[in-house]
C-alpha cells in the first residue's frame, strides 16, 4: 500500500477542469472555431498552391530579386538562389514550399497581432502588467502541451499547426515592438502632439518609426523560432520539410532527417538575411528622410 503524499492533490481539479473548459468551447463555440480554421485553411491553401504551381526558376528568380531589393547587394541574391537550387537538389523543393506557406501565414498572423497588442502594452502599463506573464508562460510552456488543446479545437492538420506555431513565435515580436515604442523618446511625441497628431497618427509617424530597429529585430526573431516549430507542427499533421525529419527519426535514418535538417537550415538562413538587410534598409531610408 502507497504511503499517503504529504501535499494536496491540486493536479486532478487542474487536470479535469481544463478538460471541461476545452469540452465547452467545443460544444458551445465550435461553429466559431470551424470559420477562424476555414479562414487560416483557405489562406495557407492559396498561398500554398501558389508556390507548389509556379515553376522553381521563377521562385529562385523571384527570391534572388527580393533578397537584391533589400539589400542592394548582388552576393546575397545570388545567395539566396543558390541556396534555393540547394534544396531542389536535395529533393526537397516540394516540402520546403510547403513549410513556406505554413511560414507565411503563421508569422503575417504573428505580425497583426503582434505588434497590435505590442502597441497596446507600450500605451498601457495595466496592460503591460497583465500580458507579460502570459508572453512568459508561451514562451516557457512546453510546444507539445499547447498542441493538444489546439488538436481537440480544430482537429489535426495544418490549422493547429499555424495555431501552436502562433503562439510559440509571438512573444519575441511582443515584447520588442512594446520595448522599441516605449523607447520612443518623449520630445518626440510630445512634438507630434504639439502638432495636432491624433494618437493613431502618433503611433504610426512618430512612434513606429523611430520604434523600427526593434520591431525589425521583433520580426526576424518571429520568423526564425516559426520555422523552428515545422518539426513538431508535423506531428499534428502539417506537412512539409518537417516532416522529413520526423520520418528520418520514425524510420532510424539519420541520412533523411540530415537532408531535412539542411533545408531547415538554408531556409532559416536565407530569411534571416533578407530581413536583417531589409532592416537596415529600412532604418537608412527613415534616417535620411529625417
Amino acid at each position: 500500500m502507497a504511503a499517503p503524499s504529504p501535499f494536496p492533490d491540486w493536479s486532478t481539479p487542474l487536470r479535469d477542469g481544463t478538460n471541461a473548459a476545452v469540452e465547452w468551447l467545443v460544444v458551445r463555440h465550435g461553429d466559431g472555431f470551424e470559420a477562424v480554421s476555414n479562414t487560416l485553411l483557405g489562406a495557407l491553401v492559396v498561398l500554398e498552391q501558389a508556390l507548389r504551381a509556379a515553376p522553381p526558376w521563377l521562385v529562385i528568380v523571384l527570391a534572388a530579386a527580393l533578397a537584391f531589393a533589400a539589400s542592394r547587394s548582388w552576393w546575397l541574391a545570388l545567395g539566396s538562389a543558390a541556396g534555393l537550387w540547394l534544396i531542389g537538389a536535395l529533393g526537397q523543393w516540394e516540402p520546403a514550399m510547403q513549410t513556406l506557406a505554413l511560414v507565411g501565414v503563421s508569422v503575417a498572423l504573428c505580425i497583426a497581432l503582434g505588434l497590435s497588442l505590442g502597441a497596446w502594452c507600450a500605451n498601457s502599463a495595466a496592460v503591460r502588467r497583465i500580458v507579460s506573464p502570459v508572453m512568459d508562460l508561451m514562451q516557457t510552456i512546453p510546444s507539445f502541451v499547447y498542441l493538444i488543446p489546439a488538436a481537440m479545437l480544430f482537429g489535426l492538420g495544418k490549422v493547429p499547426a499555424i495555431l501552436a506555431t502562433v503562439v510559440y513565435a509571438m512573444p519575441p515580436l511582443v515584447r520588442l515592438a512594446d520595448l522599441g515604442l516605449r523607447e520612443v523618446s518623449a520630445e518626440a511625441v510630445e512634438a507630434g502632439r504639439a502638432f495636432g497628431a491624433t494618437r493613431w497618427q502618433l503611433l504610426m509617424r512618430v512612434q513606429a518609426p523611430l520604434a523600427l530597429p526593434s520591431i525589425m529585430q521583433g520580426i526576424n526573431q518571429t520568423t526564425m523560432m516559426a520555422l523552428a516549430m515545422v518539426v513538431v507542427a508535423s506531428m499534428i499533421g502539417a506537412r512539409g520539410v518537417g516532416e522529413t525529419v520526423l520520418v528520418g527519426l520514425q524510420r532510424n535514418d539519420p541520412g533523411l532527417g540530415l537532408v531535412g535538417g539542411l533545408v531547415i537550415v538554408v531556409l532559416a538562413i536565407v530569411m534571416d538575411r533578407v530581413l536583417q538587410a531589409w532592416g537596415r534598409r529600412l532604418q537608412a531610408h527613415r534616417d535620411v528622410r529625417s
